[in-house]
């Protein structure tokens, strides 16, 4: 992968995923991945898994998370951790904004 140094925003635009959400890959490398997710309130980021390291940090919004079958409702400012393979998912109870950091880069992510 070629290095990138500078990801400006008008660069990119919201991909619609469905079901309420929407995200942006705001910057990547090989081991490093920054995402910005938009969920309506009543959106489902369902359950699953996958092998990269992720923090979640809450920018906007109210979520229920759901880590290993533990949940809490988190809010602005608060944070996640999900290690790899760890099934997990969220319900948005108050519309709202995510940063998603995967270690390593989602492929899956990228055009």
């Amino acid at each position: 992968m070629t290095v990138q140094n500078y990801f400006p925003a008008a660069g990119s635009e919201l991909e619609d995923i469905g079901g309420g959400i929407k995200r942006r890959v705001t910057a990547y490398a090989d081991n490093l991945m920054c995402v910005e997710v938009h969920f309506e309130t009543g959106a489902v980021g369902a359950l699953h898994s996958h092998p990269h390291e992720q923090i979640t940090y809450i920018l906007s919004g109210r979520f229920e998370f759901n880590i290993g079958g533990t949940k809490k409702i988190l809010s602005a400012g608060d944070a996640t951790y999900k290690q790899p393979d760890i099934e997990h998912g969220a319900v948005c109870l108050e519309a709202g904004t995510l940063l998603d950091i995967f270690t390593p880069c989602r492929a899956d992510f990228l055009k």
